[in-house]
């Protein structure tokens, strides 16, 4: 059994294609593709977010094909999924600021229960890899702070 830590993946992961379908979030994390099992966002503030998932879960997403408007994590009541708090600019939304400046590529998945034309009809869609062309703070539909 190994302690060693598993390396981090910016970029493709060999043997996965774009537009390639996966029936849950387990298989996006065994794939590698996606390794959280719950969180939108894989990445560390030290090194960088390697994916998202857009999976419907914050009202403040905007999904335009090419271009994406990702809402940061936090901030959400756990019963509703309601934005209840302001986010803050730490873990993993600092993790999307660092491939921001690094010029880390994000790995894109899109979930059948995220309300979009380019989302799949069930299962989970790997769209592809996408760059973080900047990051910002602003007042959200439910009226607190969240990062885009």
């Amino acid at each position: 059994m190994s302690d060693k830590k598993k390396e981090r993946v910016f970029g493709h992961i060999p043997g996965t294609t774009v537009g390639q379908l996966f029936p849950d979030r387990v298989s996006l994390a065994k794939s590698g593709i996606h390794s959280p099992t719950q969180a939108g966002i894989s990445g560390a503030a030290s090194e960088g977010a390697d994916s998202i998932v857009l999976s419907g879960g914050y009202e403040d997403d905007e999904d335009y094909g090419s271009e994406i408007i990702y809402t940061g994590a936090g901030g959400r009541d756990q019963n509703t999924g309601k934005q209840v708090a302001d986010q803050t600019l730490e873990r993993s939304n600092l993790a999307l600021a660092k491939s921001k400046i690094e010029g880390y590529p994000v790995r894109v998945i899109r979930s059948h229960t995220h309300k979009s034309p380019y989302s799949p009809k069930k299962g989970y869609q790997y769209s592809g890899l996408y760059f973080v062309d900047d990051y910002w703070r602003e007042r959200g539909h439910s009226g607190f702070d969240v990062w885009r």
